[in-house]
């Protein structure tokens, strides 16, 4: 009974932003960790910043983040869910980044009832990621990536363990201000379920991503192409009364996500996004407003980054992240 309860929690509290797969779990691996990458739509391999949770997403990044870079996030979510994580980089010569992370969604508490819906306590429900991470730069322009997660859920006493992979690839032009990445993310299997339940798959992804900066306007445009490997109907939530299979173009369109940075200055920077799942899954389930909307700003300075962002996860209630990160 507790185990029905809190998944029925986790379902309602950030269905939006988890419902990508409905056949696999562990989708807390696929949040974003930095309010830049969740400004710019939710899911971007490209971002160059010093921001140490940069490579959370593309470990191939953590190549251009600081040196001993530590970086604290927050977001919160629908219902009392809260999304939080810290992340620290450390280079070593001029080709090796080492980071590590972590992250940290707590859905809160619910009551737990017995079959006549009388109340003998309360139960919680939480979801923890750890992971190590390893950068390399291999030229001027090429970086190579990977890390090693662990992911621990928690429904009531009931636990389940993963252990996945990431791998990532950026090639970055700096005269062409050009970024292009390749991801293969969340790449592993369940170790544990939960108690009486059988084994599930993890949320596995393949991303592309493109970003160029704009030679005589101080912007930026950000462009990604995430799950690539599910392209059948089951796969999309469809809107109420609809019967008919999603056309090709609205299943590819579902794929990607847009981003804009404005960048009046070295040091601010400001960005809109547009995730197409997103809003046409909360379309679905009729909250069309500010649907697939986020925006977000942030400023770097020489060791302190501060960053927020805007989004919308969820048709009960929209989501706030900040961060601030210091290079020790």
């Amino acid at each position: 009974m507790k185990i029905k309860l809190l998944s029925l929690l986790l379902a309602l509290t950030v269905r939006a932003a988890l419902a990508q797969d409905y056949a696999s779990s562990f989708h807390a691996l696929n949040l974003p960790a930095s309010p830049h990458v969740a400004a710019l739509g939710g899911s971007s391999l490209t971002l160059l910043e010093s921001n140490a949770a940069v490579g959370w997403t593309n470990p191939a990044l953590y190549a251009n983040a600081a040196d001993r870079n530590l970086t604290l996030s927050f977001a919160s979510f629908a219902a009392g869910t809260s999304w939080m994580g810290a992340h620290f980089t450390k280079a070593f010569g001029e080709r090796h980044t080492l980071a590590l992370g972590a992250q940290y969604l707590n859905y809160g508490s619910t009551d737990e009832t017995d079959e006549a819906g009388n109340v003998l306590g309360s139960v919680s429900a939480k979801d923890i990621v750890a992971g190590v991470g390893y950068s390399y730069l291999l030229s001027d322009r090429w970086t190579g990536g990977a890390t090693l997660k662990t992911a621990v859920s928690n429904l009531a006493g009931y636990s389940s363990t993963a252990l996945c992979v990431d791998l990532g690839l950026n090639y970055y032009d700096e005269e062409q201000d050009l970024s292009l990445s390749a991801a293969l993310r969340n790449v592993g299997a369940q170790v544990s379920a939960y108690e009486g339940h059988r084994t599930a798959r993890l949320p596995l992804s393949l991303d592309l991503g493109f970003s160029q900066g704009m030679a005589h306007l101080p912007v930026r445009v950000h462009a990604t192409l995430t799950d690539l490997t599910r392209w059948r109907t089951s796969d999309f939530v469809l809107p109420a009364g609809e019967t008919s299979a999603p056309s090709f173009g609205r299943k590819l369109l579902n794929h990607l996500s847009l981003g804009l940075d404005i960048l009046p200055s070295e040091s601010v920077w400001l960005a809109v996004g547009y995730n197409f799942r997103r809003a046409w899954e909360l379309k679905a389930v009729e909250s069309a407003h500010m649907a697939g909307l986020s925006a977000g700003a942030g400023l770097q300075l020489e060791r302190f980054q501060l960053s927020l962002s805007y989004a919308r996860f969820h048709q009960a209630a929209s989501s706030l992240m900040v961060s601030a990160g210091y290079s020790l």
